[in-house]
C-alpha cells in the first residue's frame, strides 16, 4: 500500500497524514487521525488515534507537546480530521484544545459523522479559535474511505481482492491456488486485510482451501473479524478460520440448532439473516456489518460468492493481483451470468496499477455510465 511520507515543517499535514496511517489495523472502528502541533515554528507534539476507547490523535499531540514541556498556547494545530465535538466513549476532542489555548486549528477533512460534522469546527470557532480547511482532504478521505462510508451510507467499503493469471484464473479447475502470485505480493494483500474492520469468504472456500484469512504476513495490533457466508451451516467446527485469534462471525439463512451448536461451542457467533432464496441476503449481510461497526470489509472468496456481490452490485472496489503466468483452464474471477451484449458488462475504471513483486497491482472502481448510454432493450 501508499503510505504517506513524513513532511518538513513547512508541510506539516503531510506529517499528520503519516502519522494517522499509523493508526491502519488499530484505531477501528474510529477513523485514522494524526494530529501535529506547531509551536514557535517548530513542531511541539505529535500523535495518531489510538484504539477505541483510547485517546484521539489531538490528545495524544497535547500530551507529547506536554512530555517535551512546550508551551501550546496560541499554537497552530494540524489535524487530518475534524476534531470531534460529542461525547463518546472519550470526552470531545475540541473542549481539549480549547483549554489548551491553541490558536488556529488547520483541519484536512471534515468528519463525516452527523454528530460532528461541522460542529467541531463550530465550537472551536465559538472559542475564538481560527479553523482554516486545509490540504490533504482527499488523502484523509482515501485513508478513512470505510469510515465515511459507514457514516454516510450506513455500510462498510466493500474491496473484493484476488489473485489471477494472465488468463484470468485464480485456481486451477481442481481448486488448487497456492500460490499463483509471488511473496510480495501476498503481504501485500495482508497488509489490505490489516486494513479492514472484517475479512469475509464463503463457506466453499473453508471447506476446499480451509484458509486463516487471519493477518499474519504484516505486523498488526488487532486481528479483524473473520466472516463466514454459510447458508446452510455446513462450516466445519475445526475449520482454521474458527480458531483464534480473533473473532469469526458466520452468517447463515437456514438454522440447524446442532450445527449452531457445534459453532458457538468453538466461539463463533452465528447470525440468522431472513432468507432468501435459500440463501443469505448478501445486501442485508453488509448492512449489519456496517451496524457492528465494521468501515472496511475485505472479500477473498470464491467464484460463485464473487458473482453474487457483483451482481448485487455490492463491490465499492476491486483489488486484483496479476500474475504473468498462464495456467489454462481453471476457475476465473467471478462466475457471473453470461450476458448478450457487451454493453451489458459490468463496468470498472483503473484507479491505480503498480508492480508488487513479479506481479501488478490492479485497483478498479465501478465506472460511471457513460453520457447518453441507453439502457439495454
Amino acid at each position: 500500500m501508499t503510505a504517506h511520507r513524513s513532511s518538513a515543517v513547512p508541510e506539516p499535514m503531510g506529517e499528520a497524514l503519516a502519522l494517522a496511517a499509523r493508526a491502519v489495523g488499530l484505531s477501528d472502528p474510529n477513523p485514522r487521525v494524526g494530529c501535529v502541533i506547531v509551536a514557535d515554528g517548530t513542531i511541539a507534539g505529535r500523535g495518531h488515534t489510538q484504539e477505541a476507547g483510547g485517546p484521539h490523535a489531538e490528545i495524544m499531540a497535547l500530551r507529547d507537546a506536554a512530555a517535551r514541556g512546550v508551551d501550546v498556547r496560541g499554537a497552530t494545530v494540524h489535524v487530518t480530521l475534524e476534531p470531534c465535538a460529542h461525547h463518546g466513549r472519550t470526552p470531545p476532542c475540541t473542549d481539549a484544545l480549547i483549554a489548551a489555548g491553541v490558536g488556529r486549528v488547520v483541519i484536512a477533512l471534515r468528519d463525516p459523522n452527523p454528530l460532528v460534522s461541522g460542529q467541531g469546527a463550530a465550537r472551536l470557532e465559538a472559542a475564538g479559535i481560527a479553523v482554516e480547511w486545509g490540504g490533504g482532504g482527499a488523502e484523509s478521505h482515501a485513508l478513512n474511505i470505510g469510515f465515511v462510508s459507514r457514516m454516510e451510507r450506513g455500510r462498510p467499503w466493500l474491496r473484493l481482492k484476488a489473485a489471477i493469471s494472465l488468463d484470468g484464473r485464480t485456481a486451477l479447475a481442481d481448486g488448487t491456488s497456492q500460490w499463483i502470485t509471488g511473496a510480495a505480493a501476498r503481504a501485500d494483500g495482508h497488509a489490505w486485510r490489516k486494513r479492514a474492520g472484517a475479512v469475509l469468504t464463503g463457506v466453499g472456500t473453508v471447506r476446499e482451501d480451509d484458509p486463516r484469512l487471519d493477518v499474519r504476513l504484516v505486523a498488526s495490533a488487532r486481528q479483524p473479524l473473520r466472516v463466514i457466508v454459510d447458508s446452510r451451516l455446513e462450516t466445519p467446527p475445526g475449520a482454521r478460520m474458527v480458531d483464534p485469534p480473533g473473532a469469526v462471525l458466520v452468517y447463515a439463512a437456514i438454522d440447524d440448532a446442532a450445527r449452531r451448536a457445534a459453532l458457538e461451542q468453538r466461539g463463533a457467533e452465528v447470525a440468522l439473516l431472513p432468507p432468501r432464496s435459500g440463501k443469505v441476503d448478501l445486501a442485508a449481510m453488509v448492512e449489519d456489518l456496517g451496524k457492528r461497526g465494521i468501515n472496511e470489509l475485505h472479500v477473498e472468496a470464491g467464484e460463485k460468492l464473487n458473482a453474487s456481490l457483483l451482481a448485487a452490485g455490492l463491490v465499492d472496489e476491486l483489488l486484483v493481483y496479476v500474475a504473468p503466468r498462464l495456467v489454462g483452464s481453471g476457475r476465473g474471477l467471478a462466475a457471473l451470468a453470461p450476458i448478450a451484449r457487451l454493453d451489458d458488462a459490468l463496468a470498472f475504471a483503473f484507479v491505480d496499477v503498480e508492480r508488487v513483486g513479479t506481479d501488478l497491482r490492479l485497483m478498479l472502481r465501478p465506472a460511471p455510465p457513460l453520457p447518453g448510454a441507453s439502457p439495454p432493450p
